[in-house]
């Protein structure tokens, strides 16, 4: 049996055996990234749906996603493909090359790269550490959009790679994270590195859900934190709309979304509504 370490689960994994992203795998006393260039989804998208709304406006970039998360989220907007498993869902098999030239042949349609996203890329970070590799090689730019749920050590060695990141901050308590499966020191850690990073251009999202992310204090916080890395990161506060487990939900209300713009612009040069 074998830990992997590319999250804070640290799933231990017999032979055969998943960890809890239902991507990586024990094999032959190792974890695999089985996940590694299985492809669900391929799209292009306008880098402003990423959300990447300060940087590159009006260019697009061939988004891809696999399976599995190492999240469970009851608002989750992708659960077809982020809360699945390789049984329950069609994917096909594409290399790093492939995924550089399809990006490279859209650049008549102002392509300037790949995003990683839909379901949780760091958990086969390995695929796009050497797809983001081969896409600098090429003039290719890099945009992750993530959880942030994963070990400093893979964030480190993905940040050179990554010239533009989103970056869920869900919410901002320790209960919080721990209902939706995740660890907020862990997020915070990511985003800080990011941060750090001066090639890698940054925002983050708060999806606004009731109950769990919509308490003014909490906002407050979470845009005081931002702020002491840098005033100048967009933060986007995304309105939540029923969905996958919690469809008996109503929809943020449009008014608590602009009373807590207006106390995140307290401390946060730029901050934008989504879904509304």
């Amino acid at each position: 049996m074998t830990c992997c370490t590319t999250c804070p689960h640290t799933c231990c994994l017999g032979d055969g055996f998943y960890g809890l992203c239902r991507s990586r795998c024990g094999r032959d006393d190792e974890v695999v990234a089985e996940g590694y260039g299985r492809i669900t989804s391929l799209a292009l998208d306008p880098i402003e749906k990423k959300p990447i709304s300060c940087w590159r406006g009006g260019t697009t970039v061939l988004s891809l996603g696999s399976y599995g998360c190492n999240m469970r989220c009851p608002f989750c907007q992708n659960a077809s493909i982020a809360q699945v498993g390789p049984d329950e869902l069609g994917w096909r098999v594409v290399s790093p090359g492939e995924i550089v030239e399809t990006a490279l042949g859209l650049s008549a349609r102002r392509c300037i790269g790949i995003a990683y996203t839909y379901n949780e890329p760091l958990i086969n970070w390995e695929f796009l550490r050497d797809t983001g590799r081969m896409a600098h090689e090429e003039g290719l730019v890099n945009v992750l959009v993530s959880n942030g749920m994963a070990a400093e050590r893979v964030v480190r060695e993905i940040a050179p790679l990554i010239d533009a990141a989103n970056i869920d901050l869900k919410c901002f308590t320790d209960e919080g994270y721990r209902s939706l499966g995740g660890d907020l020191t862990t997020v915070k850690r990511t985003i800080e590195l990011l941060a750090e990073t001066q090639a890698c251009h940054l925002e983050v999202t708060t999806l606004v859900v009731p109950g769990l992310s919509d308490d003014e204090v909490q906002i407050e916080e979470m845009a005081l934190w931002l702020s002491s890395l840098d005033p100048s990161i967009p933060y986007h506060l995304t309105r939540f709309f029923p969905q996958h487990r919690m469809t008996d939900v109503a929809p943020t209300p449009r008014a608590t979304l602009e009373h807590l713009k207006t106390i995140a612009e307290r401390h946060l040069e730029t901050v934008l509504l989504g879904n509304v």
